[in-house]
C-alpha cells in the first residue's frame, strides 16, 4: 500500500514543523524550504526517527533545481522522494531510483493542458495536484493520468482532506499543524 495507508505527509517548512513530525507516529513526510547546507543533517536527523522524507527539490535554497542539482540530491542525500514542477529534475530522479512527483499547478485549462503533457512526458510516480481542494479535478486528474495522486495546498480542513482522498487522492500533504493532529496514527 502506498505510504502505508498514511492518509496526511506533513510537509515542515520549518525546524518546528520537523520535530513535531519526528515526534509522531507519522512514517513519511515533506521537507519544504530548505537549505542546502542543512540537507545533510536534516535527513540523518529524519533517518535516525525512521522517517522517509520526501524533498521539494524546488525549494533548496542555495541550490539550482536543474538536472545536475537533482544528480547530486540523489547521490549525496538519498532522499525517499523528490517533489518538482521540472520535467528535468523529475526524469533524473526517475533515472536514479528516487520516487519522483510532478507537482501541477490547476491554474486554468491552458495550464491543466499543459501539465498533462508534461505528465505523459515525464511519468512521475506520483503527481501532486494544487490546489487540493478542487475533488472533481482530483479525479480528472487521476482518470485521466492513471497515476496516482497527492493533493495539497489550500486543503484546511478534515473534510477538504476526506473530499480530496474521496476523489482519489492517494494522500494529502499539509504543513497544517491542525491536521497533522487529527490524523496522527
Amino acid at each position: 500500500m502506498p505510504f502505508q495507508g498514511q492518509r496526511i505527509l506533513p510537509a515542515a517548512k520549518h525546524m518546528k514543523q520537523l520535530e513535531d513530525i519526528l515526534d509522531s507516529s507519522y512514517e513519511y513526510a515533506v521537507f519544504l524550504d530548505t537549505h542546502v547546507a542543512h540537507l545533510r543533517s536534516l535527513y540523518q536527523l529524519a533517518r535516525s526517527h525512521n522517517k522517509r522524507m520526501l524533498l521539494h527539490a524546488d525549494l533548496v535554497q542555495g541550490l539550482k533545481n536543474d538536472e545536475y542539482a537533482t544528480e547530486y540530491l540523489c547521490q549525496e542525500i538519498k532522499p525517499f522522494g523528490i517533489i518538482s514542477t521540472r520535467s528535468g529534475v523529475i526524469a533524473t530522479a526517475k533515472k536514479k531510483g528516487i520516487l519522483a512527483v510532478q507537482r501541477v499547478f490547476m491554474l486554468d485549462t491552458i495550464a491543466l493542458e499543459k501539465s498533462y503533457a508534461l505528465v505523459e512526458k515525464t511519468r512521475p510516480d506520483y503527481i501532486e495536484v494544487l490546489p487540493g481542494v478542487v475533488p472533481p479535478m482530483i479525479t480528472e486528474v487521476s482518470e485521466r493520468t492513471g497515476i496516482p495522486i497527492l493533493a495539497g495546498g489550500l486543503i484546511r480542513t478534515p473534510e477538504d482532506v476526506e473530499a480530496a482522498l474521496v476523489a482519489g487522492a492517494t494522500a494529502v500533504t499539509t504543513s497544517n499543524k491542525q491536521l497533522f493532529e487529527h490524523y496522527r496514527q
